[in-house]
């Protein structure tokens, strides 16, 4: 039996996290270091409060989907329960220094999204564009134009045998796109 899964519009307040910012295709040895790295400290800390987020982006005239892989940038995310005290990260960065991970760029970051469309995409990664595509009709229907990083919540493991990622873009109404 197969679900429709239909997109929706809802909107997101200030959310904290611990970030690690880069650039390359995902699953590189870039984006697992930063991996990594943001669960070694969150661990040290004592854990974080959501699965791993990720906010993607191209700096590129095309279409981000056209744009080599390796030049796609993003944010990796994981929510924290609130703002960490201060010291309280840094002290989490020294301790977790021995995991070999590229802990140094772990910062904490607070974003508003504001309204966006959002969806579940059940299955491979490869075919997220089918469900953006559903999402961009969903956008074109209401008058509603992207207003920042195409962003991503992964709700199964990256290993997982049937894959679950929220969508969401963050969007406003008419007009040009950021």
């Amino acid at each position: 039996m197969t679900v429709e899964i239909v997109p929706e519009l809802v909107s997101y307040g200030p959310v904290t996290c611990l970030n690690v910012t880069g650039v390359g295709e995902p699953g590189g040895a870039e984006h697992v270091s930063a991996i990594g790295a943001l669960y070694a400290v969150a661990g040290a800390m004592g854990g974080g409060a959501g699965p791993l987020e990720g906010l993607w982006w191209v700096e590129d005239d095309r279409p981000a989907l056209q744009v080599p892989r390796e030049s796609w940038r993003w944010h990796l995310l994981l929510p924290l329960a609130g703002v960490p005290e201060p010291g309280v990260v840094e002290r989490a960065r020294e301790v977790s220094r021995s995991s070999g991970a590229a802990v140094d760029r772990v910062r904490v970051a607070t974003f508003t999204e504001g309204e966006c469309v959002e969806l579940l995409h059940v299955g491979p990664y490869s075919e997220e564009h089918r469900s953006l595509a559903v999402m961009d009709a969903f956008m074109a229907e209401r008058g509603l134009v992207a207003n920042g990083p195409h962003h991503e919540v992964y709700v199964t493991a990256f290993d997982h045998p049937e894959p679950r990622t929220v969508l969401r873009q963050p969007v406003r109404v008419g007009g040009a796109t950021t």
